[in-house]
Order: structure tokens, then sequence, then C-alpha cells
């Protein structure tokens, strides 16, 4: 009778994780720790756009990473002024770790000047990308 308390316990313990994890997932927000960080066309191997820049953090063997780079890539041909760069996380290895990104994909969106204004961390909706996007005007 224990064992199937435990493993109920534990069942239902997991199942708040995913559920919580999965609304977390993709969800474009402030993060107090990116305040007053700022990329330029050096560190991004591109140049800015003049409204914004999305920034996406990938690696080779990611499936929502390709998702991720067909939603940004009509983002910004759908917003003028946006540019879009994908950074290979692997091959990047010193800004990943100077921005703190800990998993791909990750999404930085940048204002005209290269200040981080938003961060999603997976797969970003389309309707998230384009509202932080006013923020960076």
């Amino acid at each position: 009778m224990t064992g199937l308390m435990v493993c109920v316990a534990v069942l239902a313990a997991a199942s708040v994780y995913g559920v919580l994890h999965k609304r977390r997932s993709g969800r474009v927000r402030v993060r107090g720790r990116d305040d007053g960080k700022r990329l330029g066309a050096a560190e991004l191997g591109a140049e800015l756009g003049g409204r914004a820049t999305l920034v996406q953090f990938s690696s080779a063997f990611c499936a929502p990473c390709r998702a991720t780079r067909r939603v940004l890539g009509e983002v910004a041909a759908m917003v003028p002024g946006v540019t879009h760069v994908e950074i290979d996380a692997e091959a990047r290895l010193d800004l990943v770790r100077e921005l703190e990104v800990l998993k791909t994909p990750t999404v930085l969106v940048l204002d005209a000047s290269g200040r981080v204004v938003r961060r999603a961390t997976g797969q970003p909706r389309k309707a998230d990308v384009i509202a932080a996007l006013g923020e960076a005007v």
C-alpha cells in the first residue's frame, strides 16, 4: 500500500512539473539579469536592424530551432526594420556564457541600439514575438 501511495505522489509531482514547464516554455519575458546588456554588430556577426533585432541561439540537432527560425523569419519579413540573426550556440560559447543561454532555442529581442529588452526560452509564438517588438521600438 505504501508503494502505491509513493507512486501516485511521484506521478502527481511529475505531472505538475510538466504542466508548469510547458506553460513557461516559449514565453517572451523580461529577465532582470538582461538589464543593461547590449550587443553590437561585432558580437552578432551581422548588422542590427533599424527598429529591432531578433537573435536566435540554436544548435545543430534542435528540432524546435527549425520551427523558431521559420517563425522569426516570417516576423522579420513582415515587420519593416526588423532583422533576424541566428547564432550557432556551439560555435559561440563565449557569448552563450556571457548571456547565460541555458538551452536552445533561446531568442533575444534587441532594440535599435542593441539593448536586450526581452528573452524567450523555447519555441516562441509569433504573436508573442510581435508583441515584444512593440517594446523594442
